[in-house]
């Protein structure tokens, strides 16, 4: 049962929020819709659920076209950043709305919801009020609240936004586990980037109202498509160049090789991890170290080349115990693997 975005816009007055824009979402997969505040995701979600319609194009879940459908026509739930919860409800009674909504009532309706309390690790904390319980334990609720009417997709509208570090990270992995659990189909919204890379099945990386990539974590973070993406995604050194179309570009700092062939204007992507001191593996660059920070099991160091003082590399060092960190100031050579390296258009 698949759900697809044909063409579809979206317009207040002269404002184009979204540019024509298509998209499959497999049955069972975790996507998340990523970019920045104003690209369009959150947009997206909304035009999905129904709780806005397309300026032109179409919706269709499973082969119908559900465009004009409102949001309870529609085989889908949502979890909302502010959790949404009822406050004189107890637990049970908010994962339980949905289906006395429904009218659906008896003894198999109560064991739908205890077993989904238990899913979400609340079944100790169904007599609680929401007052009553954490910031993490407010959204598993929202989450149970969703589950348990057994919707075809649950969107999630930034979901873990509010919550602390610790626990933010803690329900990112309680997410993906509840997903796979219950093989129900993700939509999910962000814009932090190690939270879809954490999560996701695949990711639709957007800006502006377009689609910049869509492709798995591995994809999108070691082969980006676009500089925007390369820019966005975690920590890239992007340095301009300009493809010669064999293989290597040219740069500031001299001729460098990438994997593929590259041609006309863009920029050289080169991850932190992916660099490394000495000269092993050809590519080298001379330069100077121009500071170290350490940061536990990585450290961040900097390299100002000789060849351009303008050009800075950034590399991600192994930082044990007994690992000895460059000191700033010394002369040394950065090398790669060309098959690590990217080049992206700029026109």
């Amino acid at each position: 049962m698949s759900l697809e975005l044909q063409a579809v816009t979206k317009r207040y007055g002269t404002l184009e929020v979204l540019s024509p824009l298509d998209l499959t979402v497999e049955p069972g997969e975790f996507l998340t819709l990523l970019g920045p505040s104003g690209s369009g995701k959150t947009t997206v979600l909304k035009l999905v659920g129904g709780f806005t319609g397309p300026t032109s194009g179409r919706v269709l879940f499973n082969g119908q076209d559900i465009t004009r459908a409102p949001p309870n026509r529609r085989p889908f739930n949502t979890v909302f950043q502010d959790y949404a919860l009822f406050p004189h409800m107890r637990v049970i009674e908010n994962v339980g709305y949905g289906p006395r909504v429904q009218g659906r009532r008896g003894p198999e309706v109560a064991r739908r919801i205890d077993e989904t309390l238990e899913v979400v690790g609340l079944g100790a904390l169904r007599d609680r009020y929401p007052d009553q319980l954490s910031g993490g334990q407010k959204q598993r609720v929202a989450l149970a609240r969703a589950i348990v009417c057994e919707p075809a997709v649950i969107l999630l509208d930034e979901p873990l936004a509010a919550l602390d570090a610790a626990l933010r990270k803690q329900m990112q992995l309680f997410l993906k586990q509840i997903q796979r659990r219950i093989r129900t189909t993700f939509v999910f919204v962000t814009h932090d980037q190690d939270e879809a890379l954490t999560l996701s099945d695949r990711i639709v990386v957007m800006q502006s109202g377009r689609i910049e990539q869509v492709g798995s974590p591995r994809d999108i973070y070691a082969r980006p498509a676009t500089a925007f993406v390369a820019g966005f995604i975690g920590e890239n050194n992007l340095i301009a160049a300009s493809g010669t179309g064999a293989g290597t570009v040219e740069t500031a700092v001299g001729r460098l090789a990438v994997a593929g062939r590259a041609s006309g204007p863009g920029l050289l992507a080169l991850r932190p991890e992916a660099l490394r001191l000495g000269p092993e593996g050809g590519n080298g660059l001379a330069g100077e170290i121009a500071e170290v920070v350490f940061g536990g099991a990585l450290a961040r160091v900097t390299v100002r080349a000789d060849a351009d003082p303008a050009t800075m590399l950034v590399l991600h060092l192994p930082a044990g115990p007994r690992t000895d960190l460059p000191e700033p100031g010394r002369k040394v050579t950065v090398s790669y693997d060309p098959a690590d390296a990217v080049f992206v258009g700029t026109t």
